[in-house]
């Protein structure tokens, strides 16, 4: 090993040494737990192969979590995107106040979700904003809030989520927006193409890696939602999801070994629907 490899390792050991401390070396622990029934303060544990994994598989309330994730990524991930590219082709154009329309978008995104949760939480309840707005409209919302009923809690921080996000997103596309050459739209126009034969013919495709890029991103975010149920409902009226399961398992029961088995069974559920996504985005029909 030369002099140059060996210094660039001592200045990169400090980022070496943390991640294998707090990443690596916790990431095969769990693993290993997840193979126990280790409890926390528990004097000994024991080896208990497939058992928690078979386990959670017959488990109710992990089940109803996972399914409840699921239409939690279901329902915002398309919203949320189609929304964010909706945004950025609008922002994109030339208009007095550009500017501060796409600051106020991306506002949200980089404001607190603790913050954002505990505002939310005001407005959908009895005689919040949104509660009284929804009485103006002619709806029927649930007498105690939007959060206090299994029919409504869970959408109810979808849309939350969705309003939230959708400013970066848009970021992220508007930068993509801002890669494609200006002269394939004038050669398009030269053509006779119109604003929706551009769009579909041009835009969507060259726009495609950051499409993938966000969706595959979105989707992991949303497979861990867990601080907006913590702090709105702390799981329950139809609310708890993988995350929030995991981490009442953990650290509220202190099953360290059934909650790391259900952390991995998640991990290896986004891993796939990852590679899924990848997959289909290298498909030129799906455009």
């Amino acid at each position: 090993m030369t002099a140059r490899r060996i210094i660039g390792l001592l200045f990169a050991s400090p980022w070496i040494i943390t991640f294998i401390i707090f990443w690596f070396f916790p990431l095969l622990y769990s693993l290993y737990l997840g193979f126990t029934d280790y409890r926390l303060m528990q004097p000994s544990y024991n080896w208990v192969g497939l058992n928690n994994f078979s386990a959670l598989l017959s488990d109710q309330s992990f089940l109803q979590s996972l399914k409840n994730t699921l239409i939690f990524v279901v329902g915002t991930i398309p919203v949320t995107t189609a929304t964010a590219l909706i945004l950025a082709l609008l922002v994109e154009k030339n208009f007095p106040g550009r500017t501060l329309f796409r600051s106020g978008f991306f506002m949200p995104s980089i404001t607190s979700m603790v913050v954002i949760a505990l505002v939310f939480t005001n407005l959908y309840s009895r005689g919040g904003y949104i509660y009284l707005l929804a009485k103006i409209l002619g709806l029927s919302p649930p007498e105690n809030g939007l959060l206090l009923s299994d029919s409504t809690a869970l959408y109810s921080i979808m849309a939350m989520d969705i309003w939230m996000s959708v400013g970066y997103y848009m970021l992220l596309f508007l930068a993509g927006l801002k890669s494609i050459p200006k002269e394939l739209y004038e050669a398009a126009e030269v053509a006779g193409a119109g604003t929706w034969r551009k769009f579909r013919s041009i835009t969507l495709p060259l726009l495609k890696p950051v499409a993938l890029f966000i969706v595959v991103i979105n989707t992991i975010k949303s497979f861990q939602v867990f601080v907006e149920i913590f702090v709105m409902t702390k799981g329950k009226y139809g609310t708890s999801t993988a995350v929030f399961f995991i981490y009442n398992t953990g650290l509220e029961y202190f099953e360290f070994g059934y909650a790391s088995a259900a952390a991995y069974i998640l991990f290896v559920i986004i891993a796939l629907i990852s590679l899924v996504q990848f997959r289909l985005f290298r498909q030129r029909s799906l455009w």
